[in-house]
């Protein structure tokens, strides 16, 4: 055999090895997308319909525009995005990048990891024992750091842009018991912040922390 057919036929094996690896690129306009446990996918989008990933799967990119988004267990993702609906990371999910929201709750489950940022303008974020390494962000949500969770990053409660009718909810901030918050905790509007007398944060910009003991405020 020619040695440039061998070295062309070698580069389809691999090419079509990494395809594999990777996963199938799922796109659609409307409907939902499932991928069943231990499945591999590669992105993941649709415009109207849910993104629901069993446990113990995997996915690169999950992108929806109206829909929830929710990962099982032991999922292994690379970002999630949406436009107007909720999100869910099963326990001891892990996010390689990004976690970002504009119109959606995000929960963390125990043990869940998301490398980067975790975000949203409206919805609650909550975590669960949980690990996010690049901060949180959010607007008029509430945000609560769960019992033995972990936050690098810091926190940031941003004001709001364009009209406003009236005098807004101040958001609702916990820092629960053992949880540990590195990084500036930034408050650009007025909130509502609660931190345990077991929790360790640094500095605090725009807000008065309200020590409470127990589990809850």
């Amino acid at each position: 055999m020619p040695r440039t057919l061998v070295l062309s036929t070698a580069l389809l094996l691999c090419v079509a090895g990494a395809a594999a690896a990777r996963g199938i690129d799922v796109d659609k306009v409307n409907g939902s997308i499932r991928i069943d446990s231990g499945q591999q996918a590669g992105n993941l989008t649709t415009v109207n319909g849910s993104i629901r990933v069993a446990d113990g799967a995997s996915a690169d990119r999950t992108t929806t525009v109206n829909g929830s988004i929710e990962f099982g267990a032991r999922t292994t993702i690379e970002a999630i995005e949406t436009v107007n609906g909720s999100v869910t990371l099963g326990d001891e999910a892990k996010v390689a990048r990004t976690v970002e929201a504009v119109n959606g709750s995000i929960r963390l489950g125990k043990g869940a990891d998301v490398a980067g940022h975790v975000s949203n303008v409206n919805g609650r974020i909550a975590l669960d024992a949980a690990h996010v390494g690049g901060g949180i962000e959010t607007v008029s949500g509430d945000i609560e750091i769960g019992a033995d969770s972990r936050v690098e990053g810091g926190l940031l409660v941003d004001k709001p842009s364009g009209w406003s009718w009236g005098k807004s909810r101040n958001p609702r901030v916990v820092i629960g018991p053992r949880a540990v918050v590195t990084g500036t905790l930034e408050f650009r509007r007025d909130v509502n912040l609660y931190v345990s007398d077991s929790a360790k944060i640094d500095k605090v910009v725009g807000a008065t922390p309200q020590k409470f003991p127990g589990e809850q405020p």
